[in-house]
């Protein structure tokens, strides 16, 4: 899993009909300093994450192992909003 920042949406009005009913955010992963880095992408969202939060994005045949993606032609998927972040003992983030 991928830890990364909701930075925008996308709409699509075609697209394989399987897709029909999915959010579409973009997300680009971020560093344990909480950065943005690497180039952002789409991930469907799987648990109603919003613009700016910090969420858990699952890639690959992972991807479609929620009840949202079963099935469906999807490579990304947001799994879980983060409310916090801790790493060696540091706490690196904390939702706002």
């Amino acid at each position: 899993m991928l830890v990364a920042r909701v930075v925008g949406s996308a709409v699509s009005t075609v697209k394989d009909p399987r897709l029909t009913g999915l959010k579409l955010l973009i997300v680009q992963e971020v560093t344990p300093s909480n950065q943005l880095a690497g180039p952002p992408f789409i991930a469907a969202d799987a648990v109603g994450a919003g613009i700016g939060e910090v969420v858990l994005v699952a890639t690959g045949s992972a991807a479609r192992q929620t009840e949202h993606t079963d099935c469906r032609a999807v490579d990304a998927a947001i799994v879980g909003v983060l409310d916090s972040l801790d790493m060696n003992g540091e706490t690196v983030f904390v939702k706002s």
